[in-house]
Formats: C-alpha cells, sequence, structure tokens
C-alpha cells in the first residue's frame, strides 16, 4: 500500500522529470562524494564521462541481442515418449537423496555490496524476496560470497563514508583484471540478517593470494556472526589456474596445494579465536587445468578428512574470455554458432562425464560434491545465449543431470552489470529510485528446480532420455515417484514439434499393478522462443522484464490439471516447442511446495502533512536509495555500478526525501 499527500506526490514527480530531463542521450552514473576506492583514498573526478554499464540497452546485464533459434531437428523429435515408472521400490540408477536446496548462487564478492544491500541496515529487499521465493519451495537457499575477488579481500576495521567494500583498481591482478578487497565486519553482519530474515546459509571462503601466514580473520569472524548459518570456507579458489594468473610459481603443482592446505590446517588449530576447527574446510575447486583425480591422488583427504567438509570443482561449458580480454590472444567465438550447445542432452552429459569418478570418491569418503562455480560461459556469458529462454531450459537441465549424477549441490554465479548471465541484477545505482531489478533465465531455472526437488530432502533423481532434444527425468521419494520433469529445446511455432509424454506407473514391463493416478498436476515454464529474452512465465507467473522486477512474482499462478486413462494405465503431458513441464503425480508432491501464504518485503512509503515527505524509520533502515550524491560521473569497477554511498546525510525538502523514498523499503509480511 503506498499512500502519498496529493502535494507531495506533485512535487516528487517535478522532481523525477528535472532528473530525467538532465539527460536525454542515456542514462549516468551519479558518483557518491567523497566514493572510497581503496585504502582510506577518496575519488574525486573532474572529467564528465558515461558509464556504458548505466545506458540499460549497453550494458551486457540489460543486452537485447536476440540470436536466430536452431532449426527443427530433422528427422523431428518423437510426437510420442513413453515413460514407464514403478510405482514403489524406487527405479534403476536412482541419485542419491538431494536437498530441495541444490540449486545455489555464489555472488561475486566483489559485488556482494551491491546485490546483498549497502550495510547490515540498509538490505536489497528484491534480493529478499527472491531468496524467499526458494525458500518457500525448497525450505532454506545456499548462497556463496566469493570467487575470484575473494582471494586477496582483507577485513578491516572501518572504510570512510561508512562503506563496507573497498576495490583497489590500480593494482588489478591476473587475465580478467580481479581489482584487491578491502571490507568491513559489517558485510558479515549483512549477511546474518539476510539469513534472519529468509533462512539463508552461507559459503565464505579464505583468501589464498598470501599464505605465510593465511590471513583467518574471515574465519574469526564469521563463525562469530553467522553461527549456524555458515555452512563452510573454500579454501582456495581455482587453484590449478594460480600458476597462468600469476599467483604462484609456474612449477606450482597438486602437491604444493595439498601442502598449503596442510600449513592451513595447522594455523588453524593454533588459532584460539576460531572456535570450530574440524569439519568446515571446502577443496580444491578446480577448473579445468588439473584433474580432479590427480588432486585426489595426493591424499588431501585421506590425510585431512576431519578439517574437509565438501569436496568442490568448478565448471563453466564455454569461456567468453576472448572477447572481454583480447590480450589473451584466444579464438572469439559467435554466439550464434555455438548456441544449439546449450540445447542439446549431451552438452550437459559429456560435460558433468569428467565428474562421475570424484562423485563417487566422495561417498566412498563421506563428503558432498559440490559444483561450487558454474553458469552459462566463464568471462560474463554470450551475449544473445546466457539471457535467453534457452538458457533457462539449459540451466534445469545441468542442474537436472548434476543431481543424477550425485552431486550434492551446485551454485549458478552472479556478477555486476557487465555480465549475461546473472540470475539477478540490481540497477545501476543512479537509476535505483525509478528503475527495478533484472531477473535472467537462470534464475527461472532456481526456482523451477527448487519446486522439482522439494523441501523434504529425499527426491531422487534418474534421467531417462532418450532424444537429445527432449531431455526427461522422474523423481522419486522414498521408493515413490513424485514428479516428472521434461523439456523441449526445440523451438517451432507452428506447433509440430510439441510432443507428449506417456507416463505410466506401473503396470507395462514393470512387474507392479497399474498405478497411474486419476490425474496429475503440471507446471510450466514458458516463452515464444529459446532466443526470447522477456515474457518469460512459470506456472503463469512472471517476474518481470528488464529493469522491472522487485522480486516477486506477478500475475495470477495457473497450474494445469490433466485427466488421465486409467484403464489405459497413462498419463498424457503436452510439452510445447520450447517449454521446460514439471508433472506432479501426487496432490502432497504439489502440496509441499505451494506456500499457503507468500513472504514478501514490499517497499512501503507514507506522507505527512504539508510538502515533506515523512517516512517510517524501519523503512529507512531496509533502503536502497542514493543521497548523498553528487552530478559526478563514474563507477568503481570495470562494466559495474557500486552502491556504496552513505545515507547518512539528510538533505531537507521533500523532493529529495521522495527521492529516498523510492529506494526505501520496509520489511513486512503480506
Amino acid at each position: 500500500m503506498r499512500s502519498f499527500h496529493l502535494l507531495s506526490f506533485f512535487l516528487s514527480f517535478l522532481f523525477f522529470l528535472s532528473v530525467a530531463a538532465q539527460d536525454t542521450q542515456g542514462y549516468h552514473v551519479y558518483q557518491p562524494k567523497n566514493q572510497v576506492i581503496f585504502g582510506g583514498t577518496a575519488l574525486h573526478l573532474t572529467a564528465t564521462s558515461t558509464a556504458s554499464a548505466a545506458n540499460f540497452t549497453g550494458a551486457a546485464a540489460y543486452d537485447q541481442t536476440v540470436l536466430t533459434p536452431p532449426a527443427v531437428p530433422n528427422p523431428p523429435i518423437p510426437s510420442q515418449i513413453p515413460i514407464q515408472l514403478t510405482s514403489n521400490g524406487g527405479i534403476a540408477n536412482l541419485s542419491i537423496p538431494q536437498s530441495g536446496a541444490f540449486f545455489g548462487f555464489s555472488i561475486e564478492m566483489s559485488v556482494s555490496n551491491q546485490v546483498l544491500g549497502k550495510n547490515s541496515s540498509l538490505i536489497q529487499v528484491p534480493f529478499l524476496n527472491l531468496m524467499a521465493n526458494i525458500v518457500e519451495r525448497a525450505g532454506w537457499v545456499q548462497l556463496r560470497v566469493g570467487g575470484n575477488s575473494q582471494e586477496t579481500a582483507q577485513l578491516v576495521s572501518s572504510l570512510p563514508n561508512g562503506t563496507i567494500l573497498a576495490k583497489d583498481l590500480n593494482n588489478t591482478s591476473g587475465p580478467t583484471s580481479t581489482p584487491p578487497l578491502e571490507y568491513t565486519v559489517d558485510l558479515l553482519y549483512m549477511m546474518a540478517n539476510i539469513s534472519k530474515l529468509t533462512n539463508a546459509r552461507w559459503y565464505l571462503g579464505i583468501p589464498f593470494a598470501n599464505q605465510a601466514p593465511f590471513s583467518l580473520a574471515i574465519v574469526e569472524r564469521g563463525q562469530e556472526i553467522l553461527g549456524d548459518k555458515l555452512l563452510g570456507f573454500q579454501a582456495g579458489n581455482e587453484p590449478d589456474l594460480y600458476a597462468s594468473h600469476g599467483r604462484r610459481p609456474q612449477s606450482y603443482s597438486q602437491f604444493d596445494y595439498f601442502g598449503e592446505i596442510g600449513v592451513l590446517v595447522q594455523q588453524i588449530a593454533n588459532d584460539s579465536s576460531i572456535t570450530k576447527k574440524n569439519n568446515f574446510l571446502i577443496v580444491p575447486s578446480l577448473q579445468t587445468v588439473w584433474t580432479p583425480e590427480s588432486m585426489w591422488n595426493t591424499g588431501i583427504v585421506a590425510s585431512y578428512s576431519s578439517s574437509i567438509l565438501a569436496l568442490a570443482v568448478e565448471r563453466y561449458p564455454a569461456d567468453n574470455c576472448a572477447a572481454l580480454y583480447p590480450s589473451l590472444g584466444e579464438v572469439l567465438q559467435n554466439p550464434q554458432d555455438i548456441f544449439i550447445n546449450y540445447l542439446q542432452h549431451n552438452a550437459s552429459t559429456n560435460l558433468v562425464s569428467s565428474y562421475l569418478n570424484s562423485t563417487a570418491f566422495a561417498q566412498q569418503n563421506g563428503k558432498p560434491f559440490i559444483m561450487f562455480e558454474t553458469n552459462t560461459a566463464s568471462c560474463s556469458g554470450f551475449r544473445g545465449i546466457s539471457n535467453s529462454f534457452g538458457a533457462a531450459l539449459w540451466g534445469l537441465d545441468w542442474a537436472l543431470t548434476m543431481a543424477y549424477s550425485n552431486f550434492t549441490s551446485a551454485l549458478f554465479h552472479v556478477g555486476g552489470q557487465n555480465a549475461y548471465y546473472n540470475p539477478f541484477t540490481p540497477p545501476p545505482t543512479n537509476q535505483s529510485t525509478f528503475h527495478q531489478w533484472t531477473i535472467g533465465p537462470i534464475y527461472y531455472s532456481a526456482l523451477a528446480m527448487a519446486e522439482a526437488m522439494g523441501p523434504n530432502n529425499a527426491s531422487q533423481v534418474v534421467d531417462l532420455t532418450t532424444n537429445i532434444n527432449t531431455p526427461i527425468y522422474a523423481i522419486y521419494e522414498n521408493g515413490a515417484p513424485t514428479k516428472v520433469a521434461l523439456i523441449n529445446f526445440v523451438t517451432d511455432p507452428s506447433g509440430a514439434s510439441t510432443y507428449t509424454a506417456v507416463i505410466s506407473i506401473g503396470g507395462g514391463t514393470s512387474g507392479q499393478s497399474n498405478a497411474t493416478p486419476a490425474q496429475v498436476q503440471v507446471k510450466y515454464l514458458l516463452a515464444d522462443s529459446v532466443s526470447a529474452k522477456d515474457n518469460f512465465t512459470w506456472a503463469g507467473q512472471t517476474l518481470g522484464n528488464n529493469l522491472n522486477s522487485d522480486g516477486r512474482l506477478k500475475g495470477t499462478l495457473n497450474v494445469t490439471t490433466i485427466e488421465c486413462n486409467q484403464n489405459a494405465n497413462t498419463c498424457s503431458i503436452p510439452v510445447p516447442a520450447p517449454a521446460f513441464a514439471l508433472v506432479f503425480l501426487t496432490s502432497n508432491a504439489l502440496k509441499a511446495v505451494s506456500p499457503t501464504s507468500t513472504m514478501t518485503y514490499p517497499t512501503t512509503a507514507v506522507t505527512a502533512h504539508g510538502n515533506t515527505l515523512s517516512i517510517d524509520p524501519s523503512m529507512l533502515a531496509t533502503s536502497y536509495g542514493h543521497s548523498g550524491m553528487e552530478d559526478t560521473r563514474g563507477a568503481t569497477s570495470p562494466g559495474s555500478v557500486s552502491g556504496t554511498s552513505s545515507l547518512h546525510a539528510a538533505l531537507p525538502g521533500a523532493l529529495t526525501l521522495f527521492a529516498a523514498a523510492l529506494g526505501a523499503a520496509v520489511v513486512a509480511l503480506r
């Protein structure tokens, strides 16, 4: 509910027009006064420059490139695909039981103050809503704050102007120009406050840039502040790339990393400020230079088993580094040429094949096996692919393939304004009063995956695919089938490539009595084409298009009921081209992911008498406005707009307060 005094509203509207009139050619990033970049140095720009990320048609996160969908397969996909399930006792080749929170998010530490909030009091309300959506369906959500930028991150007592994160852009390192970071303990308090509101649980990373000694402040304070909401600490991010990125000598090997873990374990044992010393390290988080088997062969798991929480890898199916960093000398890839690689099931099965030995090894050693960072392509993804509906279908197929292959969770990466693949992106700071968030296709994958896995932490997945264009998975709980997940990668507006999945439970070749229900319910993830950029719907609801989401689902929920033929022991489920369909075989399966009440965090503002807006202090406590900005343009990282301005300086007058009000939010139950 928004209630405005007429005069205040009119004056506020005039203020909006005055801001919009300042530049008709494009939006600008307005630099906060005395923005801290690093080491207490304030940035004062004298020249005027337009940040490309502020122009929503130019920044990667809002790119509107539309590719041509791959041609309809020839021969065509089958018009009917039979699916035979058992009614009880499970089915061959089921995965291990999976958590409802299987699909999580990895947030690059350098943009955490944009995605999570400005500080522990000023939390991003759309982020809370997005996480609440997942928690309602899965019971909890797992989040990582880290990435390349964690490796040099140092905890400091304070930063000027009350900021919680600062980047040293003059001392970037590695091929991806990663800036060193300083952060304050308020980042951890912000994470703890998010957990209180959304049941989020966290992974953090121990900096590995310097190891003599390791900086363990994040472990000491992380354990203290996050408590049981802290899942574990990554011990090194992609150590197999350390040599090529200049972090270690060229001779650096698996055994050198093994030795460093030993030093780390001993340093932890000697640190009296670390209360929990066992079962919290995550290793080795390899990319692809070293094979996982070569790491296991060092004996790292057996040697440090009591310290290790989980084993992890990081993997993207491709990279777009040649486009971002031409100096690397890599071959530039044309997104149109490789679009098909994301739209066939064998892309996921081939990618996962190199980890099957490792998931088995992890089970033998009683350790979870985590895909700690993934997405469509490293170096920010591909335009036209990473932000298309095809990426949503790929994300589901990749996540279900990993679940079937006994990964225990997968974290999809979130970057800044310069990334095509973001599951969600806050608006550039200067637009936060009149633009909202952008929700990417991968978030729709997460939402559908949360419902596929459900909150019971008992879902076991089996891959029943018979055609690379139409992946099919069955999901069992406690030996009984509860859901079927169906994908159609084909784009065919004629309708000729819609297929019908004919599901039979019991009977047939199962050796069991017929057990197909009288009816089933189906939720569809839909868009017009795999190349579509907007108008995605999950069960009839949407999160909006670019710069248009507050993180809440909008529209009327549409769950399709399909009558089954019990005489024939079949349920026939149409799957449009393209689409994802989640079939709920029991009413309890649907009920488990259908909350009776939705917790959301709406933006609320009220007016007082006269021409001055009065804003509830609790609303200001969770606001994301940008008061205190001056007409200076710039940004704190390439292609990424920082939200680190101070909101403590109060500016008088109704118009300025209105700008703050639009960026403010009060946490409420709805």
